[in-house]
């Protein structure tokens, strides 16, 4: 399937595909794989009882690392690739914007947390400390002004840590085909909603 035939019909197969292809590869030096990864911030988002839009940011995150999946990989990308934006960018035509925001937002939340959270640092692994660098470290004030003024800072806030805590080994899971209807059922629902005239 090529990236211009995507649609709602077809956006989750396609993405299910990808985890199934290229799940198994490793994650930034961490002792999960780029799947287990994902489908661990799936599951802590679910045992907190976070809505299926979160559990769906949580399982999604980190789909800017496939870009290239999805046509937009450009080898003029920076050290850091902007996974985060590359993300929300093939995420926003299909699912709702609190997704799309989480996902643009989950590294600028990690920023964002090291600034106003003097104990989130220590919690870091040791790759995610190296990547803050690359990302631009800690936030300064105005930038922390900036990501409050987003209306989804709160739920990235909340993905960023199961984005953090989802690096275990051996942790049990669901499967990515456990999260197909759901993820289904939310990218019918907003297909709905953009069709619904706004001045109703």
């Amino acid at each position: 399937m090529k990236p211009d035939e995507l649609n709602t019909g077809n956006i989750v197969e396609f993405i299910a595909d990808i985890f199934e292809r290229r799940g198994a590869e490793s994650y930034l030096g961490e002792p999960v794989t780029m799947s287990e990864h994902m489908l661990q911030g799936a599951w802590l988002a679910e045992q907190e009882g976070a809505p299926d839009e979160l559990v769906a940011a949580a399982l999604l995150h980190d789909i800017g690392h496939y870009t290239s999946e999805f046509g937009t990989y450009s080898p003029d990308d920076t050290e850091d690739k902007h996974h985060d934006e590359a993300g929300g960018d093939v995420l926003a035509p299909f699912f709702p914007p609190v997704i799309v925001e989480c996902v643009r937002l989950h590294v600028a939340a990690k920023r964002y947390l090291c600034a106003t959270d003097p104990s989130y640092f220590g919690k870091l692994s040791p790759a995610s400390v190296h990547t803050l660098s690359l990302q631009g470290g800690p936030m300064n004030a105005e930038e922390v002004a900036e990501f409050r003024g987003n209306p989804f800072h709160e739920e990235a806030v909340r993905v960023r840590i199961w984005d953090e805590g989802g690096k275990i080994a051996d942790m049990k899971t669901r499967a990515f085909r456990d999260y197909v209807p759901m993820l289904q059922g939310v990218v019918k629902r907003y297909a709905y909603e953009k069709a619904i005239p706004q001045d109703l």
